[in-house]
Protein backbone atom coordinates (compact mmCIF):
# COMPACT_ATOMS: atom_id res chain seq x y z
CA UNK A 1 0.00 0.00 0.00
CA UNK A 2 1.69 3.57 -1.12
CA UNK A 3 1.85 5.71 1.82
CA UNK A 4 3.02 9.41 2.14
CA UNK A 5 3.78 11.99 4.91
CA UNK A 6 4.42 15.85 4.85
CA UNK A 7 7.74 15.16 5.83
CA UNK A 8 8.34 11.99 2.77
CA UNK A 9 6.47 14.16 -0.34
CA UNK A 10 8.47 16.53 -2.57
CA UNK A 11 8.31 20.19 -2.07
CA UNK A 12 7.12 22.53 -4.21
CA UNK A 13 7.14 26.60 -3.05
CA UNK A 14 5.23 28.60 -5.40
CA UNK A 15 6.11 31.72 -3.67
CA UNK A 16 3.85 32.36 -0.24
CA UNK A 17 2.34 28.86 -0.97
CA UNK A 18 3.97 25.34 0.11
CA UNK A 19 2.83 22.42 -2.14
CA UNK A 20 4.21 19.18 -0.52
CA UNK A 21 2.82 16.32 -3.14
CA UNK A 22 2.94 12.44 -4.44
CA UNK A 23 1.50 10.48 -6.88
CA UNK A 24 0.41 7.77 -5.46
CA UNK A 25 -0.26 4.18 -7.04
CA UNK A 26 -3.72 4.07 -8.45
CA UNK A 27 -3.43 7.26 -10.48
CA UNK A 28 -4.05 9.93 -7.31
CA UNK A 29 -2.12 12.29 -6.08
CA UNK A 30 -1.38 13.78 -2.25
CA UNK A 31 -0.77 17.34 -1.69
CA UNK A 32 -0.23 18.42 1.74
CA UNK A 33 -0.49 22.01 1.10
CA UNK A 34 -0.10 25.63 2.99
CA UNK A 35 -1.17 29.21 2.23
CA UNK A 36 0.79 31.70 3.92
CA UNK A 37 -1.15 34.78 2.12
CA UNK A 38 -4.52 35.70 0.91
CA UNK A 39 -5.03 33.40 -2.58
CA UNK A 40 -7.72 34.25 -4.79
CA UNK A 41 -7.47 31.30 -8.02
CA UNK A 42 -10.11 33.60 -10.50
CA UNK A 43 -7.14 34.35 -12.74
CA UNK A 44 -5.09 31.29 -12.35
CA UNK A 45 -8.07 28.88 -13.47
CA UNK A 46 -8.61 31.52 -16.24
CA UNK A 47 -8.33 29.85 -19.64
CA UNK A 48 -9.16 26.19 -18.27
CA UNK A 49 -12.94 24.60 -19.47
CA UNK A 50 -15.29 26.99 -17.64
CA UNK A 51 -12.85 29.21 -16.51
CA UNK A 52 -12.39 27.12 -13.37
CA UNK A 53 -10.51 23.83 -11.93
CA UNK A 54 -12.01 20.99 -13.76
CA UNK A 55 -10.02 18.77 -11.16
CA UNK A 56 -12.14 16.89 -8.74
CA UNK A 57 -10.39 16.86 -5.13
CA UNK A 58 -11.11 15.18 -2.06
CA UNK A 59 -9.26 16.37 1.61
CA UNK A 60 -9.25 17.14 4.79
CA UNK A 61 -8.91 21.22 6.71
CA UNK A 62 -6.44 21.21 9.68
CA UNK A 63 -6.38 24.78 9.54
CA UNK A 64 -7.94 28.00 8.02
CA UNK A 65 -10.52 28.40 5.72
CA UNK A 66 -11.52 27.28 2.27
CA UNK A 67 -13.89 28.72 0.07
CA UNK A 68 -14.56 27.24 -3.68
CA UNK A 69 -16.65 29.22 -6.14
CA UNK A 70 -18.84 26.76 -7.90
CA UNK A 71 -21.80 27.26 -10.43
CA UNK A 72 -24.20 26.20 -7.31
CA UNK A 73 -22.78 28.86 -4.79
CA UNK A 74 -19.82 28.93 -2.81
CA UNK A 75 -18.31 26.25 -0.85
CA UNK A 76 -16.86 27.28 2.71
CA UNK A 77 -14.45 24.27 4.73
CA UNK A 78 -12.59 24.77 8.10
CA UNK A 79 -10.68 23.47 10.21
CA UNK A 80 -12.05 19.62 10.91
CA UNK A 81 -14.38 19.22 7.70
CA UNK A 82 -13.29 17.06 5.30
CA UNK A 83 -14.55 17.81 1.59
CA UNK A 84 -15.06 16.62 -1.73
CA UNK A 85 -15.41 18.98 -4.92
CA UNK A 86 -16.57 18.02 -7.97
CA UNK A 87 -14.96 19.37 -11.04
CA UNK A 88 -15.47 23.11 -12.37
CA UNK A 89 -15.12 25.26 -8.98
CA UNK A 90 -12.24 28.54 -8.42
CA UNK A 91 -10.26 28.16 -5.08
CA UNK A 92 -9.95 31.22 -2.77
CA UNK A 93 -8.12 30.12 0.17
CA UNK A 94 -7.80 32.23 3.64
CA UNK A 95 -3.68 32.99 4.91
CA UNK A 96 -2.93 30.27 6.93
CA UNK A 97 -4.92 27.52 5.93
CA UNK A 98 -3.18 24.27 5.68
CA UNK A 99 -5.42 21.18 4.07
CA UNK A 100 -4.74 17.90 2.93
CA UNK A 101 -5.96 17.19 -0.86
CA UNK A 102 -6.20 14.00 -2.53
CA UNK A 103 -6.84 14.20 -6.49
CA UNK A 104 -6.59 12.14 -10.06
CA UNK A 105 -3.13 12.70 -11.15
CA UNK A 106 -4.19 13.10 -14.41
CA UNK A 107 -6.29 15.87 -14.20
CA UNK A 108 -4.67 17.68 -11.41
CA UNK A 109 -1.51 17.87 -13.54
CA UNK A 110 -3.43 19.65 -16.44
CA UNK A 111 -4.94 21.96 -13.83
CA UNK A 112 -1.36 22.62 -12.17
CA UNK A 113 0.59 22.49 -15.19
CA UNK A 114 -1.72 25.88 -16.28
CA UNK A 115 -1.77 27.70 -13.15
CA UNK A 116 2.13 27.60 -13.02
CA UNK A 117 2.18 28.88 -16.34
CA UNK A 118 -0.38 31.58 -15.45
CA UNK A 119 1.82 32.58 -11.78
CA UNK A 120 4.65 32.85 -14.55
CA UNK A 121 3.00 34.94 -16.97
CA UNK A 122 2.12 37.17 -14.06
CA UNK A 123 5.22 37.43 -12.78
CA UNK A 124 6.17 38.69 -16.41
CA UNK A 125 3.95 41.17 -16.48
CA UNK A 126 4.79 42.68 -13.10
Amino acid sequence: MPKVSRETADLNAFGPVEDRHMDIDGGYTVNFLTFNVDSDGTELVRGLPGDQCQCPHWGYVFKGKLTFRTDRGEEVFGPGDAFYLPPGHIPIIEAGSEYLQFSPSDELHVVSDHMVQKMQEMQAQA
